[in-house]
């Protein structure tokens, strides 16, 4: 297995930085959680900040959302407004994207969330986002697909409308410039 890139002390700290201002600008999002909680397992984790660090890139806007008692995990989801613009005008797989044999988009969900180390959003994950503000309101996010959906060529996607969560379905292979994916990651 590749070694995962590290970001440099000075990237680091920029991210932190970054994070830092969006976790107290957005108490809401992590009530009871305390941010130098939150620094030392950043700081203890580097592949974990490179990962934070590529959701940033593609604008995502991580920011702690919870913890997992269980793990003695910080979790960070994306919370940009719409579906991370650096992330869309991509089919939901591998298989989807070698199926399509001309205009094949540059990746895919799964895949490119696998590069960054993030997990895709289930439609459990992404409904609880959606409790924590407003998202997605003018495009939307592929979701991790239960596998009987996939075998049928199949893919889910949520967004918002109306003051309301909703979950499509659309083929795996399709994509579209207002699509894209939200990721979870844990610390």
């Amino acid at each position: 297995m590749k070694n995962k890139p590290q970001l440099s002390a000075e990237q680091q700290e920029e991210l932190i930085k970054i994070l830092k201002t969006r976790f107290e600008k957005n108490p809401k999002r992590h009530e009871n959680i305390q941010w130098e909680d939150v620094l030392k397992k950043l700081k203890s984790n580097p592949a974990k900040l490179w990962s934070l660090n590529e959701m940033e890139k593609t604008e995502g806007e991580p920011d702690v959302v919870g913890y997992d008692n269980k793990t003695n995990e910080y979790l960070f989801i994306d919370c940009s407004a719409e579906s991370p613009k650096g992330r869309r005008s991509l089919c939901y797989d591998r298989a989807a994207l070698n199926s399509r044999k001309e205009h094949k988009p540059v990746n895919s969900a799964i895949d490119l969330a696998n590069e960054i180390g993030i997990e895709i959003l289930n439609e459990e994950q992404y409904r609880y986002l959606q409790t924590l503000g407003n998202f997605d309101l003018k495009t939307s996010s592929w979701i991790k697909t239960p596998d009987d959906i996939r075998k049928l060529g199949g893919a889910l996607f949520c967004d918002r409308r109306y003051n309301t969560v909703f979950l499509y379905h659309n083929g795996a292979e399709s994509y579209y410039a207002a699509r894209g994916f939200r990721g979870i990651l844990r610390v």
